[in-house]
């Protein structure tokens, strides 16, 4: 089975691709590069992996003739970078993942799963789930919302459409990143000996491990397609859910070292506490990696 990977070479990305190298598929990787191909150097030689370097936005469909699943990571994958340019992240990360679907559709690709966020929930006073209202409140999580809504009428039986809303990622990658919430904590605390915390440090995020991403997107390629057709799926797990100054101890407890929590900005507007049931109850999953680890 041959895999195409928008997005390849980016935090979770370059671990998907050797997730699924080692269970045996044939894997694209497309990707822009912009950071370089540092995170997916050592695969290059890999005679069951090829890379194209281009854009979601106008890459030849051609590449799509032969491939059975497409897993659409390709994005501009922060709040801040989507305001940078409102009109931009648009065009990336809502027209362009439309077209990726609708090329792969034309061209008998048999599966499509769309990364998505659990920041469509945006500001929530309930616990959310996969059938709660939307409430994006940034270019990056609007641009998502509107996808899913026009992914979704695709699916048909020719064609597994499936939406994954995924907590905010956290842990090792071979492309970093340390704008993310335990990833800037730990670095912070590594660095200056203290956890920076934005705001009051009392809005609630669910967190997932980026090695438990990748198990999730194979869980949901190795499913009956009749199960996760046109569905949505939100991946954490429900102990996974913190208030951001309550992460920031534990991650100070688990490093060891005397640490100190310095408060900064004004407080983040997105504060949602996810239910990760469906997953589990449907797909049997769960998630392996702790915040601790």
């Amino acid at each position: 089975m041959q895999v195409l990977v928008t997005g390849g070479a980016g935090y979770i990305g370059s671990m998907l691709l050797r997730f699924l190298l080692e269970r045996g598929y044939d894997v694209i990787c497309l990707d822009r590069l912009f950071f370089g191909k540092k995170s997916i150097v050592e695969l290059l030689d890999n005679p069951r992996f090829k890379l194209i370097k281009d854009d979601i936005r106008w890459f030849d469909p051609k590449v799509l003739h032969g491939v059975d699943v497409v897993v659409d990571l390709a994005a501009l994958s922060n709040d801040p970078a989507g305001e940078l340019d409102p009109a931009k992240t648009y065009d990336i990360n809502y027209l362009g993942r439309i077209r990726v679907a609708r090329l792969s559709k034309e061209y008998g690709v048999r599966r499509y799963i769309f990364a998505s966020t659990c920041s469509v929930y945006g500001f929530q006073d309930e616990i959310v789930n996969e059938n709660s209202r939307l409430n994006p409140l940034t270019t990056y999580a609007k641009s998502a919302a509107l996808a899913e809504k026009d992914l979704l009428p695709l699916a048909d039986r020719s064609f597994t459409v499936t939406i994954l809303r995924f907590a905010t990622v956290y842990g090792l990658s071979y492309r970093m990143r340390f704008d993310l919430v335990v990833n800037a904590m730990v670095l912070s605390l590594y660095k200056r000996g203290k956890i920076m915390v934005s705001g009051d440090g009392k809005q609630k995020r669910p967190l997932v491990h980026v090695k438990d991403v990748c198990r999730a997107i194979i869980r949901i390629i190795e499913s009956d397609p009749d199960i996760v057709n046109g569905e949505i799926f939100n991946v954490g797990s429900n102990d996974q859910n913190f208030k951001i100054i309550d992460l920031a101890h534990k991650i100070g407890k688990a490093i060891g070292k005397p640490y100190k929590i310095e408060f900064y900005g004004d407080p983040d507007r997105r504060s949602y506490h996810v239910d990760f049931s469906k997953i589990r109850n449907i797909l049997n999953f769960r998630t392996e990696h702790t915040v601790e680890e």
